[in-house]
């Protein structure tokens, strides 16, 4: 087995698979090497199954990092429209879901077999299970001590993701790398991940585990902070659903979230012009548009007589229900960490790295790419084309010790990735080689 290679890549999830079949697409012998005995893990549990692998509107304005303006390169250089183009040619189908979100029609595995093609097309050698115990840096590129035996590379790109779900897998080992050759990390914390409150103030409210409703979520000022509608999930320790999963990458400890839970209605308005028309009882009114067991609920936990006619009631308490209802400010104590975050936020810092290449800049030939960089998005497919974008940057980047000359570059690329401009246009995306 070959021991000498051009680029090496730890980790074969998405953006590692993405960037070792562009770069072997590319003439570049590459090895792919992973701890975990079965391949993509993430990705096959990923949207429940069948992988929200994109979102079709995914731009800079969804992703979070302490440099804003990093993840613009890539992404605009490798767009939804790409990665979806890749998967029509696999002849792979998928729908959309909900605001933008792709989903594979059948399975995940649909994804896993592409990339793993697009691999096996660039002659990817692969390495898996192999740990690797210890990586060093010569002259002339990277020493890597694996379980498969010593290994060499003149480029190494860690792919290995950052800390949400350590039952596949998930490990510290991106920032142990960044970390050995000086580079700096922004303190990881779990993201898009269910929010939890302390027993005794969450008691009231285990009764309604299970209830879900549309509503409009916030945290924050108007800086460092975000709104957003989606659907809520009370759960036995507190709050989840898209709603909190979005607002967990924003929120931070002490700080209250507040949530309107009827935001296509004035509540207030409603209740006291119309009452004079309302001959309902409170409960059966708030019940047309919250779920029974939480208008029940709410109103008991109120101090409201469910029984009470709308009718009847002053003006000023029908208010104060509406305010309740409307801004519904609490503070979690905490999250469900990192067992059940779907991301990390945090990572990789990208001031130590190019935009272009995703290399540090300090350290020519050493790349950080995927979740273990300090680029968080949103709920819906963001980050797994943040995966595709860092991947394929660094798939084009990464080099073999030498520079070759962008004519010789396009006369070895392969049609089959189906880069935009491969072989029968100049780039569009510009390789920096």
């Amino acid at each position: 087995m070959s021991r000498q290679f051009d680029v090496a890549v730890i980790g074969a999830g998405a953006a590692g698979m993405m960037c070792a079949a562009v770069a072997g697409q590319r003439g570049r012998k590459v090895v792919l090497i992973d701890h975990a005995a079965r391949l993509a893990e993430k990705i096959r549990i990923s949207g429940g199954g069948r992988c929200n692998f994109t979102n079709i509107d995914a731009g800079p304005q969804n992703f979070l990092s302490q440099n804003p303006h990093f993840c613009k390169s890539a992404l605009s250089r490798y767009t939804p429209r790409d990665f979806l183009g890749l998967v029509k040619r696999h002849r792979i189908g998928y729908h959309e879901k909900h605001k933008g979100q792709l989903f594979c029609d059948d399975s995940s595995e649909d994804i896993i077999r592409m990339l793993k093609a697009e691999c096996d097309a660039g002659r990817v050698e692969w390495r898996t299970p192999c740990k690797v115990a210890e990586i060093g840096k010569r002259d002339e590129g990277f020493r890597l001590d694996t379980e498969a035996g010593e290994l060499h590379a003149a480029s190494l790109v860690v792919a290995t993701g950052g800390l949400s779900i350590p039952k596949i897998g998930a490990t510290d080992f991106a920032y142990r790398i960044a970390r050995q050759f000086g580079i700096g990390v922004v303190e990881p914390r779990p993201a898009l991940v269910p929010l939890t409150f302390d027993q005794p103030s969450w008691h009231a409210f285990l009764p309604l585990a299970g209830v879900a409703l549309p509503v409009a979520i916030a945290t924050g000022d108007k800086k460092t902070g975000a709104r957003f509608h989606e659907d809520l999930l009370f759960t036995h320790r507190g709050l989840s659903g898209p709603a909190v999963l979005q607002i967990s990458s924003f929120w931070r400890e002490g700080a209250p979230i507040v949530l309107d839970l009827l935001p296509e209605l004035d509540l207030g308005e409603h209740l006291v012009e119309g009452k004079g028309g309302i001959k309902k009882t409170l409960g059966n009114c708030l019940a047309q548009w919250l779920p029974s067991r939480l208008a029940e609920g709410w109103l008991a936990a109120n101090g409201f007589d469910a029984q009470a006619r709308v009718a009847d009631l002053p003006d000023k308490p029908l208010r104060r229900l509406a305010e309740t209802l409307h801004r519904w400010a609490i503070v979690p104590n905490g999250s469900e960490g990192y067992r059940k975050a779907e991301v990390t936020r945090g990572g990789i810092d990208t001031r130590a790295l190019s935009q272009q290449t995703m290399m540090a800049n300090a350290v020519p030939g050493l790349y950080f790419i995927g979740e273990a960089v300090d680029v968080t998005g949103w709920l819906g497919g963001y980050n797994f084309q943040w995966a595709w974008a860092s991947g394929v940057a660094a798939g084009l980047a990464a080099w073999a010790g030498r520079r070759i000359p962008r004519m010789e570059l396009c006369r070895r690329q392969s049609p089959s990735f189906g880069l935009p401009g491969m072989i029968q246009s100049p780039f569009p995306i510009k390789p920096l080689v």
